[in-house]
């Protein structure tokens, strides 16, 4: 084509039609512009569809880590009701006098409410790694960036509250720790000694039932159920709120 009109300015140079060779020149020249332009946009076309397919592995990794996530924080939530239900028991027979459990009971108890600590560890591998490489802006909904973006501040607040309830766990633990209680009599009642521990029957059974009567034990209890239900209601719940928000964002993007 370029061949064929440069046949023709020569004609009309040589002819001296001098207006006819401007006008083939401009012709020329815009089939140049629009041969650039044409693959400028294929070549956009091209990184537009790099770009959307990236987004695309980016977000079937970020939905199925964030439903990894959200089983992992169902669990905890169905762990931490669990702990401070069993700390309620052993609360209310400390203030009912005319009703005393058993020690088989008391150990069932004390196991069940303390054995257990919780901790929220989401899959985060895949965000961290978008984030740390910039990739984060290749996600063309700004919300969903910015949730995403948010996240680990969600993060930090839960593992702030998640170490004041281990500490509070601990606090309790360590009045086992004294001499007129005995943790080894939990676990052998428990079947922890055995199954666990590989340990055979002690040589004497001690009670822990003045556990109960104790003012100290039960003021760390009663810290420890209160911490517990404030890390469902005000920490765990949002965040599953968080979670599924999300989640539906990013499925309707996947979906899209």
């Amino acid at each position: 084509m370029l061949r064929f009109f440069r046949k023709i300015r020569q004609q009309y140079v040589q002819s001296g039609a001098f207006s006819k060779y401007l006008m083939y020149a401009v012709g020329e020249i815009a089939l140049v512009v629009i041969g650039i332009l044409l693959a400028l946009a294929i070549t956009n076309a091209n990184e537009d569809r790099l770009t959307r397919n990236k987004e695309h592995v980016y977000l079937q990794g970020l939905q199925r880590d964030f439903m990894a996530s959200r089983m992992k924080l169902v669990e905890l939530l169905r762990v931490n009701e669990q702990n401070y239900a069993e700390a309620k028991r052993i609360a209310n027979y400390m203030s009912n006098e005319e009703e005393v459990p058993t020690e088989q009971e008391l150990s069932e108890l004390l196991f069940q409410a303390f054995a257990y600590d919780i901790s929220f560890n989401p899959n985060n591998s895949l965000l961290a790694e978008m984030i740390s490489s910039g990739s984060l802006k290749d996600l063309s909904n700004a919300e969903l960036r910015k949730q995403l973006t948010n996240w680990n501040a969600f993060l930090d607040d839960i593992a702030r509250q998640e170490a004041d309830l281990r500490d509070q766990r601990e606090k309790l633990l360590d009045i086992f720790r004294e001499d007129q209680y005995h943790i080894r009599t939990v676990l052998d009642q428990v079947g922890a000694s055995e199954e666990i521990m590989g340990l055979g029957a002690s040589r004497g059974s001690h009670s822990n039932l003045d556990v109960l009567n104790s003012t100290a034990f039960e003021n760390s209890l009663m810290i420890f159920i209160l911490t517990s239900i404030l890390t469902e209601t005000e920490h765990y719940q949002p965040l599953l709120v968080e979670l599924d928000a999300i989640l539906t964002a990013i499925s309707s993007e996947v979906e899209e």
